[in-house]
């Protein structure tokens, strides 16, 4: 039983840790967990989220950088004093849970729809792309002697890749083909500079508050790259969740995240901003169809991979609407 794991676990550790209480799975893909609970000590409970590969699992997906690479990066963002949770622990072979690491619960909310729509976020909801863009300048300021080892490829490896995951789903989309070749056609080429890119910075990895951004969440698809491609990221429209007319995650404009970008230093460069748009757009169109690809293919038939696939279709009209102006 994982309570039995973590309890031998956090006494090893935690200092005065008596026991876990609370023990609450979360999600659980084909390669990762993410568990919450409690750590008892007699000074009282700590909150605690445990993320996992379980055990027996393999090798981690390419694009992925790992958990103990996620641990690392999470904690160098913790200590620049940029929104992240505290890693408490990384999961070691005596602990018996598998590759992971074990961090500070936050409060807040993560929930795109209430966060577009609830009262309690309307104060903040006007400050929040200004806020974004602060942050990803952070990330992307963190020394790269400190980080990792992480993945690096260039935008036109990226395309290829893009070309080669299309390809194999066997589910012609003359949009996709259409978005393939302007990204060839508009390639801008290597960056300037190269940095840490967060990967997933959206609107759904982000815990808010009514103070703003507590935590950036999921440093899974962290890799070094051009840093525009987290903020033309976050300007999909899959993640403004019908807020279509605000484009940073549907709360705000381009400008607030840029004004807020380079406040402290940092340069946007808009046009490679508006090329990884587009890209991420067809990315996501891409992940849409190999979930469905999946949900027909495999005997796990699950309505989620199913629903996920056929937002496929959302995207070749997100293409169209950002190709149409450029063609």
């Amino acid at each position: 039983m994982i309570e039995d794991e973590l309890t031998r676990s956090v006494a090893a550790w935690y200092p005065g840790a008596t026991g876990v209480a609370g023990t609450l799975k979360l999600s659980g893909g084909a390669s990762q967990e993410t568990w919450s609970f409690e750590i008892m000590t007699p000074s009282g409970n700590v909150d605690a989220i445990l993320r996992r590969a379980p055990k027996g699992y393999g090798a981690a997906p390419s694009r992925a950088a790992g958990l103990d690479a996620e641990a690392a990066l999470m904690q160098l963002a913790h200590q620049a004093g940029l929104p992240s949770p505290r890693v408490l622990h990384v999961l070691n072979f005596d602990d018996d849970l598998g590759p992971g690491f074990i961090m500070q619960r936050v409060e807040g909310e993560t929930i795109a729809r209430k966060i577009l729509r609830d009262a309690q976020f309307a104060d903040v909801r006007p400050k929040l792309a200004r806020q974004l863009g602060r942050i990803a300048a952070g990330i992307h300021g963190l020394p790269r002697a400190n980080l990792p080892p992480l993945r690096q490829r260039t935008s036109s490896e990226e395309i290829g890749e893009l070309a080669r995951e299309y390809g194999s789903l066997n589910w012609p989309k003359p949009v996709f083909e259409l978005a393939l070749r302007w990204l060839r056609d508009h390639d801008p080429g290597p960056p300037k500079e190269v940095t840490l890119v967060h990967g997933d910075f959206r609107n759904g990895n982000l815990i808010i508050g009514a103070d703003g951004v507590r935590a950036v969440l999921d440093w899974e698809l962290a890799h070094l790259g051009d840093p525009m491609e987290d903020l033309g990221w976050i300007c999909v429209n899959s993640w403004r969740f019908g807020e279509i007319d605000k484009p940073v995650g549907g709360f705000g404009t381009r400008e607030d995240l840029f004004a807020g970008y380079e406040a402290i230093g940092r340069k946007v460069d808009a046009g490679r901003v508006a090329f990884y748009e587009v890209m991420g757009t067809l990315r996501w169109g891409v992940m849409c169809g190999g979930m469905m690809q999946r949900f027909r293919m495999q005997p796990d038939h699950s309505m989620e991979r199913a629903m996920i696939g056929r937002r496929a279709s959302e995207t070749e009209i997100d293409l169209l609407r950002l190709l149409a102006p450029r063609a």
